[in-house]
């Protein structure tokens, strides 16, 4: 029975990919702080049998190695989660997002195994073409805007973890992850989408940033999942970067719109300056698209949910109201 080690298990996206990796009868270990995972997002699983939930820090280089130790194949998936967590922790951001790679990778060294690298849409920075394909350029801006030391932590990751492909031929494989969604998401580090469910059912207004023209694509976390299990199946995959989303691109005013019609018709729609919501150092990106034309040449990737289906399967997955 194949052992999977999962960092930042109790987190969203992570909590979705341990349930598929028990249900494809996997032994799986969850390692998470708790910092801004919850044993609620295992809910569902916290009673199985071949679930074990370690809660520690991922810095914990010591017992991270006696975890990997067990392990078959890793994930990793533990991060510094939201925009003002890195506007407002700089230090803390770089230390989370690139010491424990350092530390899986050095672990990697001696015991090779499959390794699942979670990395984000973010590395592109401002590169201003649309699609965006894994060959592109990473475009970032000054040092004097903070958010930028996100996307650069998460691309040295990805380059450290290249390098030790294209060295020993560690079979590693980059996700760079577009906006996943679903549920079990929250608003609370600055995502859209559950922002605004959220707002929708409670009957608050729906906050959008600027003039609303930002341009995303949403992906259910359901498809992404399902995409890094088969990724993690195909050598052709290891040693490569790969988009993971969705390609159906929406403006941030139109998201607002629909999750209006499908949650709550009476729930209004404002905007916000940029400056009365988030500290000096924030610069937002205009238009990020994925090119998916890489994964789908691997796996055969198609995304299974369209908007609609993914706001019907947040809004229904929120609890009632007290």
């Amino acid at each position: 029975m194949p052992h999977s080690l999962v960092t930042g298990g109790a987190g969203f996206i992570g909590s979705h990919l341990v349930e598929a990796l028990l249900a494809r009868g996997r032994s799986v270990v969850v390692l998470d702080d708790l910092s801004t995972g919850s044993l609620a997002n295992l809910a569902a699983v916290h009673n199985h049998p071949r679930l074990r939930f370690v809660r520690d820090t991922i810095a914990n280089e010591k017992h991270l190695d006696e975890l990997l130790d067990e392990a078959d194949e890793i994930y990793h998936l533990a991060a510094v989660v939201g925009v003002r967590r890195v506007l407002d922790e700089p230090e803390r951001t770089v230390a989370t997002n690139i010491e424990p790679v350092e530390a899986i990778l050095r672990y990697l060294e001696r015991y090779p195994k499959p390794l699942f690298l979670a990395s984000t849409s973010e590395v592109y920075g401002k590169n201003p073409k649309s699609p965006l394909a894994e060959g592109d350029d990473l475009v970032f801006g000054p040092t004097t805007r903070g958010r930028w030391v996100y996307a650069c932590s998460k691309a040295i990751d990805e380059y450290l973890a290249l390098a030790q492909h294209q060295r020993t031929g560690l079979p590693a494989v980059i996700g760079r992850f577009f906006n996943v969604v679903g549920p079990r998401q929250v608003g609370d580090y600055g995502m859209v989408l559950p922002r605004f469910v959220d707002c929708a059912l409670e009957g608050r207004p729906l906050l959008v940033h600027g003039d609303g023209q930002q341009v995303r694509c949403f992906a259910h976390v359901a498809d992404v999942v399902d995409a890094i299990l088969k990724l993690m199946a195909n050598p052709a995959a290891y040693g490569r970067v790969f988009n993971l989303g969705s390609d159906a691109p929406i403006t941030i005013r139109e998201l607002a719109d629909a999750v209006v019609r499908a949650v709550n018709p009476q729930a209004v729609v404002e905007h916000i300056a940029y400056e009365k919501v988030f500290p000096f150092g924030f610069e937002d990106i205009r238009c990020r698209i994925p090119d998916l034309t890489r994964v789908r040449q691997t796996i055969g990737y198609q995304p299974r949910h369209g908007l609609e289906d993914i706001l019907r399967a947040v809004a229904d997955s929120k609890p009632p109201a007290p």
